[in-house]
């Protein structure tokens, strides 16, 4: 649980964290994210449309365990986009998280402005307010765009990433641009589909795992940050018992194979062209 992987500024960010999309708030929110710490997970991914960021602060003070010891990732919404919206945004996130800092910040749609939000971002990270900079759900041209106009470059992408969507064409401009690679839905949304494939229940069935523990293990052979979630206290401590076993290199090949270019959630850069979509979000999300 302590292996990391190094951002181009030399932070460090551990490998194996834990998602928060889609856990709500309340007494079960707060189980489970007590019971993610006592498996020994540290690495906690929320955002702003979660809805959850004040209940995983509260979660995080009353631990017992130093603020230091987390690394704790939040993300502005798109309509939180722009210099002086995004600056706005992080310091609300901050607030409800109890911090004075951010180990990390994301954009989490390159949604208008976005180049804006960036210049934001650029000047917290050189006040030291975040440690790592980056963004979420960017193709290539929007990396591209930033590249015309950053001082720094982001350090991170998180993007869905599985066996049945792989994203290479991506992972590879991101690896030679070291942009490090972080996998959401990594198991493919719990995906009956890709969690009983034959070919990964056979690599599994060699190793004595489960399939979604190749499936993660899969994720850190690749050199990925990933963020699994999930509710259930068994599949939590399983999630992190992942570092016993490797996968060789004619396993990788197996998985490499696997790729379909099936995603299990929507297109980001389709949402953002969308006008009932665009139109939503200004009316109906929460600001």
């Amino acid at each position: 649980m302590n292996q990391t992987v190094q951002a181009v500024n030399g932070v460090n960010i551990p490998q194996l964290g834990f998602g928060l999309y889609k856990i709500k708030n309340g007494e079960a929110f707060e189980q489970t994210v007590e019971n993610a710490i006592r498996s020994g997970y540290r690495h906690f991914d929320t955002a702003k449309i979660y809805g959850n960021e004040a209940a995983l602060g509260r979660v995080i003070l009353h631990s017992g365990i130093d603020r230091e010891e987390f690394f704790i990732t939040s993300k502005a919404w798109t309509t939180d986009l722009g210099y002086h919206a995004t600056r706005k945004a992080f310091e609300l996130t901050c607030r409800k998280l109890n911090v004075t800092y951010l180990d990390m910040y994301l954009i989490h749609f390159a949604g208008p402005h976005y180049v804006e939000a960036w210049k934001a971002m650029e000047e917290l990270y050189d006040e030291g307010r975040i440690k790592v900079i980056g963004v979420a759900n960017f193709g290539i041209r929007h990396l591209e765009q930033l590249k015309k106009n950053a001082r720094i470059l982001p350090m991170v992408n998180q993007i869905e990433t599985h066996p049945e969507f792989q994203q290479n064409e991506l992972y590879d401009y991101m690896v030679q641009n070291r942009i490090l690679h972080e996998a959401w839905g990594p198991l493919g949304q719990g995906s009956k589909v890709l969690l009983e494939h034959p070919e990964l229940a056979a690599i599994a069935h060699a190793h004595r795992k489960s399939v979604a523990q190749v499936i993660l293990r899969w994720h850190l052979e690749r050199g990925s940050i990933v963020i699994p979630k999930s509710s259930n206290p068994q599949r939590i401590q399983e999630n992190s018992e992942i570092y016993d076993f490797a996968l060789n290199g004619e396993e990788m090949d197996r998985i490499r194979r696997l790729d379909t270019g099936k995603r299990y959630s929507v297109n980001p850069a389709g949402l953002m062209v969308n006008p009932v979509y665009v139109t939503f979000m200004k009316l109906f999300i929460p600001r």
